[in-house]
């Protein structure tokens, strides 16, 4: 496949790819449509909504861009502001939450080493594995893999990145065959080791789409022919969709349930999105600077982690306040309170009060101008994808 393909990972990088720190519109909006995705997925539990728009695979090809983009500095520099960046917006959430689930009786049970249970707190402050966490706060922690595995291509991006610059295609194909031999169930790993098996299962479902990422940022994938982009991009989606609706789930075709189909569909969807740019001469360009698409793009960027990390607690939250509202009559008569869409409604205010108390931290943690509301600054901003 690498001999064959018109394109190398030493070629010149493409004005397009060059930038330096000026800001990608078109990946702005990405992001900022994969996080609207994220929160309408966990409102409705539509399964179908993984299908038509991978934000997984989207977000974690979107930070792999970035981190490739990074890596042009010292790398040790690079990880420890990654990792401040998402750490201090994460470590404010988990002593939240952990003093929530404490306040509920959270603690070591009669058979449980309490040693053992103290130590695994550590993951809320380094989240190498899952935070540890009880059945009241399963909804809200239940998205932290992302934050888990996001941390883990942190770490391993200053290795993958010459890698991958050596052998770019190949190691594509690399993280592809370990998904297939580390689907879950598998022997691949013993189940002893279900921390392990975990961590590897997601690193090699999004490790395609992370170097991706990469191969953005180089230009590779611009280079690439367009007549390529579509047959690898038809082949992936093809695979991931033949295996997602050949092991559908309980919940029906969910990619988020199907480790392998999501990795390939999530690398055909991602390997055209990337391609196939709108031109921003055209449409494109007057859609992003539109006023209000501008800045609620620019919100959604600057406040990625905020977004990401407190949008579950938002829709735990509306489910109490509609609870609330249905003790008063007049509500009751012309609200439709019973519908998931209100209950939806309701959840992006909630989000809104979280960007304002809390999304200030983003600021704190790149040491720049505290900001409550961030819609019209376009400097570079932390985002967790």
């Amino acid at each position: 496949m690498t001999a064959t393909m018109p394109m190398s990972a030493t070629s010149p990088v493409p004005p397009a790819a060059a930038h330096g720190r000026q800001r990608d519109p078109y990946l702005d909006l990405l992001r900022a449509v994969a996080l609207v995705r994220v929160v309408t997925y966990h409102a409705f539990g539509w399964a179908w909504l993984s299908l038509l728009f991978p934000s997984m695979g989207v977000m974690f090809a979107l930070a792999g861009s970035l981190m490739a983009r990074s890596l042009d500095r010292p790398a040790v520099s690079v990880v420890r502001g990654r990792m401040r960046r998402l750490l201090l917006p994460f470590w404010l959430f988990g002593a939240l939450v952990v003093g929530a689930m404490l306040l509920h009786g959270w603690g070591p049970g009669r058979e449980e080493d309490g040693l053992a249970w103290w130590s695994r707190l550590l993951f809320w402050i380094v989240p190498l594995a899952d935070p540890p966490a009880n059945a009241w706060a399963f909804q809200v922690t239940g998205p932290l893999w992302y934050v888990r595995t996001y941390v883990w291509f942190v770490l391993l991006s200053p290795v993958l990145l010459p890698t991958f610059r050596r052998l770019p295609w190949a190691s594509v194909l690399g993280f592809l065959g370990v998904a297939v031999v580390a689907q879950p169930g598998s022997s691949f790993v013993p189940e002893s080791l279900e921390t392990v098996a975990t961590n590897l299962t997601d690193l090699a479902t999004f490790g395609a789409c992370w170097l991706l990422g990469f191969a953005h940022r180089d230009g590779l994938v611009d280079r690439l022919p367009a007549a390529w982009v579509s047959t690898l991009a038809v082949v992936g989606m093809a695979i991931g969709g033949w295996f997602t609706f050949t092991h559908p789930t309980e919940d029906g075709y969910d990619l988020g349930e199907i480790p392998l189909g999501q990795a390939f569909w999530s690398l055909g969807f991602v390997l055209l999105l990337l391609r196939f740019r709108p031109d921003p001469r055209r449409w494109f360009g007057h859609l992003v600077s539109w006023r209000p698409v501008a800045a609620v793009v620019n919100l959604f960027n600057a406040r990625a982690v905020t977004v990401y990390l407190w949008h579950e607690v938002a829709l735990v939250a509306s489910v109490l306040v509609i609870d609330a509202m249905w003790d008063v009559p007049l509500f009751e008569e012309v609200l439709p309170l019973d519908s998931a869409w209100f209950s939806f409604a309701v959840a992006w205010p909630l989000i809104a009060v979280a960007i304002v108390a809390v999304g200030w931290v983003e600021d704190l943690a790149a040491r720049r101008r505290r900001r409550l509301w961030p819609t019209r600054d376009l400097t570079p901003s932390p985002r967790l994808g």
